[in-house]
């Protein structure tokens, strides 16, 4: 499976923006989906998650209110929504997929998602 993240790009401090994740092959509605980012020096850190079927969704707790996970199974997408930006949102945002969940299962772990987009950069000026 391949995934192709885009939307990133340079916005101002309460701005949105909308992330997409294209998924090919055929496990995508089997896995459960994961965005991630990285900020320069820092670790990769999760950010939203999302069960096979939607049923479940996950966020890192500083990011609830602001950030909304979706999925189109029909299409095999994954998507973000990030409303009112900060600058500490700046980073490469990744989104991934993990084989191993059960259908209503998710997880925060990087190493649980065993395969990775190549990154979409968002960068947030104040």
């Amino acid at each position: 499976v391949q995934l192709q993240a885009s939307g990133g790009g340079l916005v101002q401090t309460g701005a949105f923006l909308r992330l997409s994740c294209a998924a090919s092959g055929r496990t995508f509605s089997n896995s459960a989906m994961g965005w991630f980012r990285q900020a320069p020096g820092k670790e990769r850190e999760f950010v939203a998650a999302i069960s096979r079927g939607s049923t479940r969704t996950s966020y890192a707790d500083s990011l609830k209110g602001r950030f909304t996970i979706s999925r189109d199974n029909a299409k095999n997408m994954v998507f973000l929504q990030m409303n009112s930006l900060k600058p500490e949102d700046t980073a490469v945002y990744y989104c991934a997929g993990d084989t191993s969940r059960g259908y209503y299962s998710l997880s925060d772990r990087p190493n649980s998602y065993d395969y990775w987009g190549q990154g979409t950069l968002v960068t947030v000026s104040s």
